[in-house]
């Protein structure tokens, strides 16, 4: 069967091409960049973590402030593309069922979710107009999600994201995990996951499948779409383009960054987490406790009395170019960036290179 990229089906929601812009956090993918990616025919998602900070009255609650900085990245986004876009909400935020009410009051098509299974997600969305995409890391957790979800709320996912172990930001493996190339690489993990949606498919009904991870040019899209993918999720190439929301001084870590430079650390969330190393890393990897006083309370996962440093204020303070006082994340495939393109130049060379791909059968 000759496969084509182009046509992404979510639940019935039609997306122009099989593309996913990953959220990314904090204040790396808003109105901006997720609006230009929707406007070119992917699907643009807005990182809903930590939007709180500068936001609004100072004197509301911070998760209060995250609330409506939501609301207010989403009608902005509204404001510049007329294409569907999603949201993506972490489950390990402690205002996790608050972010996605407030997704759905304001109509967004899409709630991606992932750090953790969202078993509870169905049960915070009040009509089947919102599409639900977990993201998971194994086979198992797509059946126990499939599982539970058809169990309990007569629904099964709309999609799934499948991230392999060379993503960027917070990674659904452990160290060991990380390690094993042998029995944790995407490919694999891929294969295993479409076996499992396939048990749940019902009749005609398919659940697409989005691949994830070290996904950096047409190629890779290529190869994951022969194996089954019905499209691919990637973020850190959106990073080092023109409309990306966040500071020069963050895309420049990327500009800058050599093979060596990207590390594995151990986050406050409790997950492993992919970023470029710079001083501030070096610091905290020698257990340095670094100007810690958590205003935000914005991760269950996290005990502020243990850990030393707040991972929500070091993306702050990156997001806003002060590259001292926190990190960029990103995937593994970040050094190979040398450029700034727009999302039209991206988005076009990454479709013509995945067709020529798929047509010629060169993977």
């Amino acid at each position: 069967m000759k496969i084509e990229f182009k046509n992404l089906d979510i639940g019935g929601l039609k997306i122009d091409l099989p593309l996913i812009q990953g959220g990314m956090g904090v204040k790396v993918s808003m109105s901006s960049l997720v609006s230009a990616v929707s406007n070119e025919g992917g699907l643009g998602v807005i990182a809903s973590v930590a939007l709180g900070e500068g936001f609004g009255d100072s004197s509301s609650d911070f998760k209060t402030r995250s609330r409506q900085a939501l609301v207010s990245s989403i009608r902005e986004t509204r404001g510049k593309t007329k294409k569907p876009f999603g949201v993506n909400i972490m489950c390990a935020l402690t205002n996790y069922a608050d972010l996605v009410n407030a997704a759905q009051e304001e109509s967004v098509q899409v709630i991606i979710s992932g750090a953790g299974l969202p078993l509870k997600l169905p049960s915070l969305i009040k009509n089947r107009l919102t599409k639900l995409i977990p993201i998971v890391s194994s086979a198992r957790a797509a059946h126990i999600i499939c599982s539970v979800w058809q169990k309990r709320y007569k629904r099964l996912p709309d999609a799934f994201i499948v991230e392999g172990p060379l993503a960027g930001g917070h990674l659904g493996y452990s160290r060991e995990q990380l390690d094993d190339d042998k029995h944790f690489f995407l490919d694999k993990i891929l294969v295993e996951v479409l076996a499992v949606t396939g048990t749940f498919a019902n009749g005609e009904k398919k659940i697409p499948v989005i691949a994830a991870g070290g996904i950096f040019d047409g190629k890779d899209i290529a190869r994951v779409m022969r194996l089954g993918a019905s499209g691919v999720q990637m973020a850190t190439r959106f990073v080092c383009t023109y409309e990306c929301d966040v500071s020069q001084e963050y895309k420049n870590a990327y500009l800058s960054a050599k093979k060596e430079d990207i590390v594995i650390i151990q986050s406050p969330v409790g997950m492993p987490g992919r970023v470029i190393r710079n001083e501030f890393v070096k610091r905290i990897t020698q257990g340095e406790r670094i100007d810690f006083d958590c205003a935000y309370r914005c991760l269950s996962t996290c005990d502020n009395k243990k850990v030393n440093y707040c991972i929500a204020k070091a993306l702050i303070n990156a997001s806003r170019g002060e590259m001292d006082k926190g990190f960029a994340m990103c995937g593994t495939n970040a050094y190979r960036i040398d450029k700034i393109v727009s999302v039209k130049e991206l988005i076009t060379e990454l479709s013509k290179e995945a067709q020529r791909c798929l047509s010629e059968g060169a993977v």
